[in-house]
């Protein structure tokens, strides 16, 4: 039976992660780090309420013993100003990382990425260049295994408010993408049940783009 640990569960790809766990025999328990009370409940969800995701010392103890953890945080360019947009992505998950590190160091960590992450930190598009700087430094741990999920455009699964006119647009050309250009979009679905799968069961590749993370099982 194994235990994992979350951050992010309430977005739109973790709450995927979130149900696959809870519904599954092979987890006996699930550590869901959220800011305020997700209002859920279940017998293995342990939900802690946390403030800082840039320090965890005060809950340290509910990263131990974990066999797999999820980082889910993101937030969409320009939804935020640039140093909170660097602080999100690349500050949050280097912090996770030492947690886990430090806490669990045999667990297999899987991190939501972005496709187009450019690891030699040089890209003029604020999310590659800061999805690489996540990305480097994560590789740089010993971790007990590191799966990075590169996705594309990502379909909701789920109806919701789209956070931009781009995503609108693209929620709009998906059914005509998925026949047409099946490398440029995948389902929050597909992405949610393979970052589960992966956390649990490993899988060969370490940087996943985003036809990889289709064949995840």
């Amino acid at each position: 039976m194994k235990r994992i640990i979350i951050v992010g569960a309430t977005g739109m790809v973790g709450a995927i992660i979130l149900k696959e766990a809870l519904n599954s025999p092979e987890v006996e328990k699930v550590t869901s780090i959220v800011r305020k009370s997700s209002g859920q409940e279940h017998t293995k969800l342990e939900e802690i309420v946390h403030g800082d995701f840039n320090d965890y010392s005060a809950i340290a103890d509910h990263f131990k013993n974990k066999d797999a953890a999820y980082f889910c945080i993101g937030v969409y360019t320009g939804s935020v100003p640039d140093d909170k947009f660097k602080m999100i992505t690349v500050d949050f998950a280097k912090v996770f990382g030492d947690a886990i590190q430090q806490n669990s160091p045999s667990a297999t960590l899987c991190f939501l990425s972005g496709q187009g992450a450019d690891l030699q930190e040089k890209s003029r598009m604020s999310f590659a260049r800061y999805k690489g700087m996540a990305e480097n430094y994560l590789m740089s741990l010993n971790l007990g295994g590191l799966h990075i999920f590169r996705p594309a455009y990502i379909y909701p699964v789920e109806k919701r408010a789209e956070p931009n006119l781009a995503y609108r647009v693209y929620r709009m050309l998906y059914p005509v993408l998925k026949n047409i250009i099946p490398s440029t979009v995948i389902t929050s679905e597909q992405l949610g049940k393979a970052m589960y799968s992966a956390g649990l069961n490993s899988t060969e590749k370490k940087i996943l783009e985003n036809e990889d993370i289709k064949k995840v099982k």
